[in-house]
Parts: C-alpha cells; structure tokens; sequence
C-alpha cells in the first residue's frame, strides 16, 4: 500500500509516469530496510572514531544520535529504527554517539543532554570544513525530524526563481565547468537531489529551479527545458537530459553511478580498476585445469601478482597528477569520458551496474556460470591440441608442490646431499666451493652451455610414433661418451675456471659432454630423460607442439620456461636442484653404483 502511495505522490507532483524500474527499485529498497531494521547505523566509540568518519571525511551528510552521560536516548528505540530506514534510502548515514564511552569530548563539544546532530559541508569547496547543526525542535517524532533535516539541505544548493538569474548561471564557467540543474514546480528539491548535490560539492554544482512562479516558458524551451521536472547536466560539451536513456531512475544510486562516471575521483577509478583486476584474476579458478588445490594456489599466486601490479602502477600515476603542467591532457582526459559516458550503450553498462551492485547474489550467480563456461571451452581447447591430461590428485600435487618448495628453500642442504660423491672424487672442489660467499645458491659458469642442452618437440598419442618427429638440438648422437677421468678432470677445470670469470676452453668441452645424449624412444623423448606430464615451472601441462628442453639429470621442462629459469642465474634443476651445467651419471648396474635422479 505505501509503495502505492508513493507512486500516485510522485505522479501528481512531478506529473509524470513511473518507469518500471523505478518501481521495482523502491519496492526492493523498503523490503530491504524492513529486514534489515537499523542494522545500518554506527555506534561511534569515541572521539578518534567520530573525527575519523564525520569531520574528517566531509562528503557526506550525517544524522547522530547523541545520548547524555546517564541519560536516556532523545528517540525510542523503534523511532530511531524508522528515522534509519528513512533517511538511508538518500544517501543519509547514521550513527549513535554515547557519552559514557567519552565524557571528556562531550562536555568540550557541549553535549550535556541528549539530542540530535547534523552534520553538513559548510562550504561549496571539496573536502571543506563541516559544521555540526543541533536539533532544537520540541516535538520528537520521525517525520517533524525529517522535515527539518530536508529544509537544511535545501538551503545548500543555489535556488533560481528568475530568468536573469537562469541566464546569468547558465553561462559557461571555468570554476564550475558542470552544472546540474533541476527544473521543477516543487516548494523545495527532492531529498535525494539535496543529498547528492552535498556529496558532489567541489565536483559538480546543484541547482533548483523554481518554475511555480515563472512566467516566461518560451525562454526555457530555448535552452531545451521541454517537461516538468526536467534534470539537465550543463557541461562544457552541450547539455544532457537526464532520466531519458536506459537505468537513469529518480534515485540516489542511480544518479550518483551518472555522476561519478561523467566526473570521476581519482578514487573512483582505483576502485573501479581494482574490481576489474580482482574479477580477472579470479577468472584463473577455471582457467586452470588439475587438481582442486592446484587451482587455489595457482588463484592465490594470481591474486598477488595482479594486485601487486595494480598498487605499483598506480604510484606513478598518482605522481603524475601532481604535475601542473599536464592539466591541458587531463582536461582532454575528461571531454573524451564525458563523449563516451553520455552514448546510449554507457548508459546501458551503468543500467547493468546499479542493477547488479544491488543484486550481489545474482551477480555471483552470473560470474559462476561464466567461469564454468570458461572451464568448458578451455577443456576443449587442450583436448584439440593433444595436450596431456592432469590426473594428479590433490594429495599427489601437494606432495609434489612441498617437495619443490622444500628443496628451493633449503636448497644448501640438499646441495650438501648431492655433492659428497664430488667430494669423494676432488676435494678440492668443496675448497673451491667456500671460497664463494654465495652458499652454494649461484655457481659463476657460462651461459653458453644453455645452447647445448637437448630440445624436442612434444608428441603424445600413437599416431605420432616415429623417430623422425623428434628433434635434438645441437646435439651430436654418434659422438662417443667420456670417461670417467675426463669428466672429472673437466668438472675440475671447470669450477676452476669459474674462480677467474668463467670464459675458458674447458667450458666448451663441459658443452660437448652435456650435448651427449641417447637416441629417442616412439613418442620423442630420449632414453635419458625422465617422462613427465607437467612443467614444474609454470606448473601447465605439456601441449602437442610444444618445445621441451631437458637438463642433465633428467628432468624436462617447457623450453622457454627453464630458459628463463636458467637466464636468472639458477644454474640447476628446479625439481633436483643438480647443477644444470654438470653431466650425471647413468645407474651402473655392473658396478651396482645408483644414481639418483
């Protein structure tokens, strides 16, 4: 009955019909105050807490209860609960200020009773001072308190009621660029329209129009006022009408959406870029395919990086805006924005915003049935590119992500685990070894060796058994193995070559033995390199096509990504950690010496 009501008001008073999304929007709004109650108000905890929100904030308007030091509140319980539920549908915060908690801040501020505050810009500056105004009324009732509150606001926005004075504003102004007027028939403005024009000071200027007293229509049809009300936004640009393009509602979310994007904050874009980055990461849940764990660790890994990313960019472009003399650009900057923001499909994607920013649980439903898709297609596209499934269990991941973590964290220890056969063999080389202040982490060798490791391409399936399909780069499989003392002696040469800078003959021998490797199975993989499905690396399952490279102890890995790993100075294997540029041994089993790989 009350949404009725409010829709035969708005009809005689701004003599026109309610849209259906209008409609719709107030009907949720008061079903959602109803369940909700006050749950919106703020109990302050003293004056840090008041200072913080209030005073120090300054866009906003603010109606606080104050409760005296043993005292009872000025509204009952269930009338604060109804001034809540009235005045959030503008835009209006509320919040209880207790003198208990903070005696000291009431009896400085005058607060020796309980009463009511509210608090408004005192200037037409951005971010200007506040001033605290005392409800002095005798009678307590919600709607007395409204009205007084409403005719405060009122008074905050400039009020023309005679054609000079239309005239004289209507011109262009270089101190206030944009301009919103609202032509109306009305004793006063639309709350609403007061609580915006408070929340937009410094940015945007309100006025109000008074056409019950106007006279003169035809000049107003020359600067396009054809109905009453009619909200107009007066930019440098030419005029827009509000209210007549797609999600444009009479309402407070609506308008205030409108606003921010044809005159934004530098904090309204970082919010605005940190949504978009958030959703894009997120979108990595379904990309990824494997395990379950699998994807979360790939999502937190994700999360990091782009928000990462997002913080750094924004440094610089906070710096640049403290440059004067780039206000010409910024001001291009935003003519471009307000070209755009005032198109019929901007329209549209603020229609779609306001709708689903007041619908989260939708909007979770619709991001979730397009992430499926997203991991439907992409299960699609590896299935045609013959990449190899990821059957690994969630366990059998997490063993094998903690067994890496484990051995690049501790990577001293497990060096000490590998090197004693070295030692054995030279102990010179564990001398050599300490004179490095670098823990055995870095050894200083050439990075020629990197052009010498075996490449291949990678084949999966029967179809692709033949030997000729497999290609080992720079390698020579004729050439004979060496022998034991040679490969000690070059080993030795060679950590002693790294000692004076790392550029001698020996080096080239070291390639020449890693270059060695057997012939090829059916499916491209030599014999002494260990299958595997997976890169370590970028933790991707190997595709059809896809290069591979393989490390002297065996492991393979995408070639681009171990390149990078080896280019970074981390001269071993990421799984193993055995040194990239050293050949190992295979398992003898006439000598019944085993090697680990």
């Amino acid at each position: 009955m009350r949404s009725i009501l409010t829709q035969q008001h708005l009809y005689i008073h701004f003599n026109r019909e309610l849209t259906h999304g209008e409609l719709y929007s107030a009907i949720k709004k008061e079903t959602e105050q109803t369940e909700a109650g006050d749950a919106s108000s703020l109990d302050f905890s003293g004056e840090m807490h008041f200072y913080e929100l209030v005073e120090d904030t300054k866009d906003g308007v603010w109606l606080i209860q104050v409760i005296g030091q043993d005292r009872e509140a000025l509204l009952s319980k269930s009338n604060w609960g109804k001034m809540v539920q009235k005045v959030s549908q503008f835009g209006i915060r509320t919040g209880t200020f207790n003198c208990s908690l903070d005696h000291r801040s009431c009896i400085r501020r005058g607060w020796q009773r309980s009463t009511l505050i509210m608090s408004v810009p005192q200037t037409s500056a951005s971010k200007g001072k506040v001033i605290l105004k005392e409800y002095n009324g005798r009678r307590v009732e919600p709607e007395h308190i409204f009205r007084w509150m409403t005719s405060h606001l009122s008074h905050h926005m400039k009020r023309l009621s005679h054609l000079e004075k239309l005239q004289e504003e209507w011109r262009p102004d270089l101190l206030h660029p944009l301009k919103m007027f609202l032509f109306a028939s009305l004793p006063q403005p639309p709350v609403f329209f007061s609580s915006l024009s408070i929340k937009f000071t410094g940015r945007i200027e309100f006025i109000f129009v008074d056409m019950s007293r106007w006279d003169n229509h035809s000049s107003l049809l020359e600067i396009g006022v054809t109905q009453s009300p009619a909200y107009i936004l007066k930019m440098p640009e030419g005029i827009y009408h509000y209210g007549n393009s797609t999600g444009e509602f009479l309402s407070v979310a609506a308008m205030d959406t409108f606003l921010r994007s044809v005159q934004p904050e530098v904090n309204d874009l970082f919010v605005l870029s940190l949504v978009i980055i958030n959703l894009l990461a997120w979108m990595d849940l379904f990309i990824t395919q494997g395990a379950t764990v699998k994807r979360f660790v790939v999502l937190i890994r994700t999360l990091g990086t782009y928000n990462s990313i997002l913080l750094v960019s924004w440094l610089p472009f906070l710096a640049l805006l403290q440059l004067s003399y780039l206000d010409g650009l910024y001001g291009y900057s935003l003519k471009l924005l307000r070209y755009a923001d005032t198109t019929t499909l901007a329209s549209i994607v603020r229609a779609d915003w306001t709708f689903y920013s007041s619908h989260p649980a939708l909007f979770l439903c619709t991001y979730l049935v397009h992430g499926l898709l997203v991991d439907y297609f992409e299960k699609k596209r590896r299935c045609g590119n013959g990449s190899q499934e990821d059957s690994s269990t969630n366990l059998e991941w997490l063993a094998s992500l903690w067994e890496w973590y484990t051995s690049y964290l501790l990577h001293p220890i497990a060096s000490l685990q590998q090197v004693p056969s070295d030692w054995e063999d030279d102990p010179i080389f564990l001398f050599d070894r300490l004179a490095f202040p670098d823990l055995w982490l870095r050894p200083l060798v050439s990075m020629d060796y990197i052009k010498a490791l075996p490449v291949w391409t990678f084949r999966c399936g029967g179809a692709d058994k033949q030997e000729d399909e497999f290609d080992i780069c720079r390698s020579d499989p004729d050439s004979s193995e060496f022998s034991d003392d040679s490969l000690q002696s070059i080993e030795h040469q060679e950590s002693s070559s790294c000692d004076q800078g790392g550029n001698s003959a020996s080096a080239d021998r070291v390639l020449e033995s890693i270059s060695q490797c057997e012939h090829s199975d059916g499916l491209g993989w030599p014999h002494n390199i260990l299958r595997c499905s997976e890169c370590v690396v970028c933790l991707e399952n190997f595709a059809r096509e896809e290069l591979l490279m393989g490390l002297p102890c065996g492991h393979a890995f995408h070639r681009q990504c171990i390149v990078v790993w080896l280019d970074a100075g981390r001269h071993c294997c990421p799984v193993c950690r055995w040194p990239s540029y050293k050949k190992k041994m295979k398992p003898s089993v006439h000598s019944g010496i085993s090697w680990d790989t």
